[in-house]
């Protein structure tokens, strides 16, 4: 059967050719062999990262097993319109109830009053931020490409397309942050409705009682959005944006969180709230995923429980990794605290030849990583950081111990030939010394035993 889907000729090469030989693959299967090979890919995507690789992208992390399940529970095929106890549809008292533990486990783990569970993305939550606090035309201050300020945040995503102008806030290079003195001036002149502030890299704390007293000047919200830093957040191990004065904050619910797919908007503020509930319901969201919000609550609970050692955990093993990195002569980035005070760390891209690029290479080494903006030279092509995080290694029990190791194998593969096969022998021994680890983090003594941390046999 021939394929239906047009060509898009504004595609780049590299996603053209992969989408072309899938459907030419596509064309030769009956309904049996497409659902088989689902499958097959399926068990793919299980190997790569349950057994082949090992991830260090702090974008991405491994849920609770229990809460994976309530992903697949028979939740999210059922409509869940309105407030609950005024639902549109019938039959949904237990998924109300849901709706409600998922928002106070929320609210209780950040520190808010108000939690907005239904939002689908965290780049959705971004979103609903922009349209609680702003109109089409006004204007916003955000962070930059050069400290990893995420494009929602900016004229190709949520806030151009709500038609935001988006002025770059003025940054500190050598602390990786804004320029606080400079972000006053900008803000004297250009007058936002909201400052924005957090991204997709953090290595030290942002001054987010200082950004509030700028915003508090000329009328401004401030939005933090913790997409990457909401772990460390709810674990402790990092400032809590509300109580150090954001309004509100935004966040993806899936990488340090390690939680589902979606995302989450906190405030202390009720009439902001307020403005945001209506924005998911009558407005944006209408029906939401009850199973995604299930995991959801399963995820706060389990940060209720184990989340200081976790997030401890996140910390104590990227700095590990980030020493063992430099004692091998590798090309970190350093800000005026350091290489990293948080889950997450970058590398000067320039002599791996960009940060993208390193990334594929050490694919190949079965490592994954991405690459990051860094306010150092551009590398033509391509970007100039290549990011490592501790998240998922951290939660399947590697411990600082295990970092001399790990750290030999971005180390071989990015130097000569030969290196590189020392380095895809090293990761397939790593990756199957960690399946064998006793995950190390454990509630204390007398507290509930969740599975937040998967053991051996959730990995098979």
């Amino acid at each position: 059967m021939p394929t239906t889907l047009a060509k898009r000729p504004w595609l780049p090469e590299p996603a053209d050719e992969r989408i072309t030989s899938t459907l030419d693959a596509l064309t030769v299967q009956d309904a049996a062999g497409i659902e088989q090979w689902l499958q097959d890919l399926i068990e793919d995507n299980q190997r790569i990262h349950d057994q082949t690789c090992v991830n260090l992208n702090p974008a991405t992390n491994r849920m609770n097993p229990r809460a994976e399940q309530m992903l697949a529970a028979r939740l999210g095929s059922r409509p869940s319109l309105g407030y609950p106890g005024e639902k549109y549809e019938m039959g949904l008292e237990a998924i109300e109830q849901i709706e409600i533990i998922a928002a106070e486990l929320a609210a209780r783990v950040f520190h808010a009053d108000y939690a907005e569970v239904r939002v689908g993305s965290g780049a959705l939550a971004n979103l609903f931020a922009f349209m609680a606090c702003c109109e089409p035309g006004d204007v916003i201050v955000a962070p930059p490409a050069s400290i990893a300020g995420h494009v929602t945040h900016h004229a190709a995503g949520a806030a151009g397309l709500y038609r935001l102008r988006t002025i770059a806030a003025p940054i500190n290079p050598v602390s990786y942050t804004v320029d606080v003195d400079a972000l006053a001036e900008l803000a004297q002149a250009a007058r936002p409705k909201l400052i924005t502030i957090g991204g997709s890299l953090n290595l030290t704390p942002h001054p987010v009682p200082a950004i509030r007293e700028i915003a508090d000047a000329i009328g401004a919200k401030v939005l933090f959005d913790a997409a990457h830093l909401c772990g460390l957040i709810a674990g402790g191990a990092w400032p809590n944006p509300l109580d150090e004065g954001a309004h509100l904050m935004s966040m993806s619910t899936y990488k340090s969180l390690g939680g589902p797919p979606g995302g989450l908007l906190l405030a202390k503020d009720a009439e902001l709230a307020q403005r945001i509930e209506t924005i998911a319901f009558p407005g944006l969201t209408a029906n939401f995923d009850a199973g995604k919000t299930a995991a959801l609550a399963q995820t706060m609970l389990d940060w209720t429980v184990a989340g200081p050692v976790y997030a401890a955990a996140m910390v104590d093993t990227a700095r590990a990794l980030a020493d063992d990195l430099i004692t091998a002569g590798s090309p970190l980035f350093r800000c005026t605290d350091g290489v990293t005070g948080s889950h997450q760390f970058a590398l000067e891209a320039a002599s791996l030849g960009g940060g993208q690029a390193a990334s594929a290479r050490l694919r190949r080494a079965n490592l994954l990583a991405c690459g990051i903006g860094l306010p150092v030279a551009p590398v033509p092509g391509d970007l100039n950081g290549l990011r490592l995080g501790t998240p998922e290694v951290a939660r399947l029990g590697m411990t600082p111990a295990d970092m001399p190791e790990l750290a030999a194998h971005p180390r071989a593969e990015w130097s000569t030939r030969g290196r590189r096969q020392r380095g895809r022998r090293l990761a397939g021994s790593v990756r199957r010394g960690v399946l064998h680890h006793r995950p190390a983090h454990r509630p204390p003594a007398g507290e509930p035993r969740l599975t937040m941390f998967p053991t051996r046999s959730t990995n098979s």
